[in-house]
């Protein structure tokens, strides 16, 4: 999925101070001990401009307007650039203050405002469940609180990356009206219009994007053969490690109607033709060279990559996000 990674810690304490006048307002004041000099970000999901401040003796003040509680992530850095850490944190109306220790990673710590509050709680009875057993609680913990914008996040994060159309939509549905209309409900919202598109039985949708050459290339010149769309980076190390798997069954199944179509989300054409000669990867390529933007992969809902979709004869999804062993089963079933 799509987030800033958790790049080192620190201990933060959010502390919800005297809302100032202008409800939408916010202000961060920051102390973090052991951090003398260096930057800190704030991104914003909903899209707003990315707020910085610089940092003094351990000290930072951000300002700016929020419209509506929401999940954002500040990220500390060295004056070079270099990342410190990184941390989320529901941002609300108000003064708040931030204040930790840049060298207290295992301690990583936020209290204060409310919705701050029952995330934290929830992610302590998550860290209590097994890996497969967190989606079912998160699930649950939306349909108990339907007002929740914690149950949203929480909601994205477990539930965009290769979602079951049905699940999503029972959840999407038992959410309040107002956390659907969200910046964050809306997200949910096109991740489960695309989930309906491309669920299993459904006719893929159509594309045309160009190919290595640049000569455009489109899906449905594919037709009367098993194809794989495949969407991967040159910079995606899962997508890297994945591809000798993908090569494996190519040339396994190439012979018996088998074939691969490659979207990549690189920028770069040059290390996107690296990759792909590095990987010895024989099957067509095709891409916008607009990253996450690509306009394949936004019409499909790829949240995160690898992913891939199995296409019949037809054009038809037979099957989603198919890695490892389970590739090979599935073209064993269809190509014995």
């Amino acid at each position: 999925m799509k987030y800033l990674p958790f790049i080192g810690g620190a201990v933060i304490a959010l502390v919800l101070w005297k809302r100032p006048a202008d409800p939408s307002t916010y202000t961060i004041r920051g102390n973090i001990s052991g951090l003398e000099t260096g930057w800190v970000f704030m991104y914003h999901r909903s899209g707003s401009p990315t707020d910085s401040a610089s940092i003094i003796h351990g000290r930072f003040e951000l300002t700016g307007m929020v419209t509506e509680t929401e999940f954002c992530h500040l990220v500390f850095k060295k004056v070079s650039g270099d990342n410190l850490f990184s941390m989320g944190f529901f941002l609300q109306p108000g003064a708040i203050s931030a204040t930790g220790n840049k060298n207290a990673l295992a301690s990583l710590t936020f209290t204060g405002a409310p919705v701050q509050d029952e995330y934290e709680k929830l992610l302590l009875d998550e860290m209590k469940q097994p890996e497969n057993a967190r989606a079912a609680l998160v699930e649950q913990y939306a349909s108990a609180h339907p007002a929740s914008y914690v149950s949203v996040e929480e909601v994205l994060e477990y539930f965009s990356y290769n979602p079951d159309a049905g699940t999503l939509k029972h959840i999407y549905n038992g959410l309040a009206p107002e956390i659907q209309s969200s910046h964050m409900g809306k997200e949910i919202k096109e991740i489960l219009d695309a989930a309906l598109l491309t669920g299993v039985g459904r006719p893929a949708p159509e594309f045309t994007q160009a190919d290595t050459k640049g000569e455009p290339v489109a899906l449905s010149s594919f037709k009367g053969q098993y194809v794989l769309v495949d969407f991967w980076a040159s910079w995606c190390g899962p997508c890297r490690l994945e591809n000798p798997n993908l090569l494996k069954n190519y040339r396994k199944f190439h012979s018996k109607g088998f074939t691969v179509l490659g979207v990549s989300l690189d920028e770069k054409k040059d290390k996107w033709l690296a990759a792909i000669r590095q990987d010895d990867l024989p099957w067509t390529q095709v891409s916008d060279l607009k990253g996450w933007k690509n306009e394949v992969a936004v019409q499909y809902g790829v949240e995160g990559i690898p992913m891939n979709f199995l296409l019949d004869k037809e054009g038809k999804i037979v099957a989603r996000g198919l890695t490892g062993p389970s590739l090979e089963k599935q073209l064993e079933e269809l190509l014995h």
